[in-house]
């Protein structure tokens, strides 16, 4: 009985060379998802509100991220070791009131209350980091309170008041003009610089995710774990501390119940930037462009005459919808 001849299939199997090149797409679009995602809502407002896309405008929306975006900086930093700070918008109270403190005209030179504002929040994150670091407490409970604590002091400082009366020079922190840009964007680009070359260009960088990638190989590699924690929540208060300056001089008063809410924010645009809750994932771009998407959305809501309201509701919906993709990006 004759053998029946099988005919060869016309399908044609990829070879390595495109599966490798569809890898590397998706790897780009993988990569780029949340610029693609800013420019097309940059796109759309810019079509719906033509007032939008103007060079005032424009200015106006990175003005306004300008300090959850540096707060975020820091906490891009924290996140990417698996850890969480609730403390940065508190921290922001405390030094704004702090700073006001010693900003008055003809009493101390400009250097003295940015000193005593800085200070103050390193040492909230130091406070912060040794704990997590040593005593092995979750992070969560350490810096809510830190959030609680740091509120309650900057009452006892201001005695519930704001305190206002600011130098020239102070004020020109946060509502000064250089070649017809705003001091405060200077200042985050100058930040944000320092953030990214730490983050990426450092051996301590390199210690950042790989306590975030797996702690207990990160221990076995020789890295000092201790000391890198200390560092990541002492450059969040820091962070937090720039702000807070900022904030009392672009309002005219140092505030105790200045940055409220402000830590949620700065967590959003980390996550929506990119950064991994899981750890071990996250770039200071990522977070620059997160907060620019807050900002364009709260500023095209409010150019549309959106209810604040919705602008919550959305935001909320926008951060579940960033960490799940998170999720199934990890997978």
């Amino acid at each position: 009985m004759a053998t029946p001849k099988i005919e060869a299939s016309n399908m044609e199997i990829p070879n390595k060379q495109s599966l490798f090149d569809i890898k590397k797409l998706l790897h780009i679009l993988n990569k780029f998802t949340i610029f693609f995602i800013l420019l097309a809502m940059v796109i759309i407002l810019s079509i719906i509100e033509p007032n939008f896309l103007t060079s005032v405008n424009l200015l106006n929306i990175v003005r306004q991220i300008t300090l959850i975006a540096i707060i975020g900086f820091g906490l891009t930093m924290i996140i990417i070791t698996t850890g969480i700070d609730l403390s940065p918008g508190s921290i922001v109270a405390i030094v704004s009131v702090a700073s006001a403190m010693y900003a008055h005209p003809g009493e101390y030179p400009l250097v003295v209350s940015i000193i005593v504002g800085l200070s103050l929040g390193v040492a909230a994150g130091l406070i912060n980091g040794l704990i997590v670091a040593n005593l092995k407490i979750p992070a969560f409970i350490v810096t809510l309170g830190m959030m609680i604590s740091a509120r309650g002091v900057s009452y006892i400082f201001s005695d519930g008041h704001p305190i206002t009366g600011f130098s020239k020079e102070f004020d020109f922190i946060g509502r000064g003009y250089v070649f017809g840009i705003p001091f405060m964007i200077y200042v985050l680009v100058l930040v944000g610089i320092v953030s990214h070359i730490i983050l990426r260009h450092t051996r301590l960088g390199k210690s950042i995710y790989a306590i975030g990638g797996n702690e207990q190989a990160a221990v076995v590699s020789g890295i000092n774990v201790k000391r890198t924690l200390l560092f990541v929540y002492m450059y969040g208060g820091l962070m937090a501390g720039v702000a807070g300056i900022m904030l009392a001089s672009r309002i005219g008063a140092g505030q105790p119940t200045a940055g409220l809410g402000y830590e949620l924010d700065a967590i959003a645009a980390v996550v929506i930037g990119g950064t991994s809750l899981m750890g071990g994932v996250g770039t200071i771009v990522g977070t620059l462009i997160g907060a620019l998407i807050i900002g364009v959305l709260n500023n095209g809501m409010d150019l549309m005459h959106v209810s604040g309201y919705w602008q919550q509701v959305l935001k909320g919906v926008i951060i579940v919808g960033a960490i799940i993709l998170d999720k199934y990006r990890n997978q």
